[in-house]
């Protein structure tokens, strides 16, 4: 699999902008650039898990090179994740 920068930078852009929405939604920020592109990769592994898993749809997909991301359960992953978080550590919710 090669990966061009355009693609790399593309796909940092969407975790990016998953985790900071999954955040928000869950209502809890580690406030941090790359908290959030990592929780938003998090979330794209944890979507595409369910997807795959559950037979769910594949909603609002976007093809970045040779792969796809499937938009919406990346930020629900993220949301799930960041929950998930919330029950083991005890930071500051805003």
């Amino acid at each position: 699999m090669n990966i061009t920068v355009e693609s790399l930078v593309v796909l940092l852009i969407v975790a990016f902008i998953a985790g900071s929405i999954g955040e928000r939604i869950a209502g809890y920020s580690h406030r941090g650039c790359l908290t959030s592109t990592a929780l938003g990769f998090i979330g794209a592994l944890i979507g595409t898990w369910a997807v795959k898993q559950f037979g769910l749809p594949e909603i609002y997909m976007l093809k970045v090179g040779h792969s796809s991301i499937p938009i919406l359960w990346t930020i629900i992953g993220a949301t799930v994740f960041v929950l998930v978080l919330h029950l083991f550590t005890r930071r500051r919710w805003i």
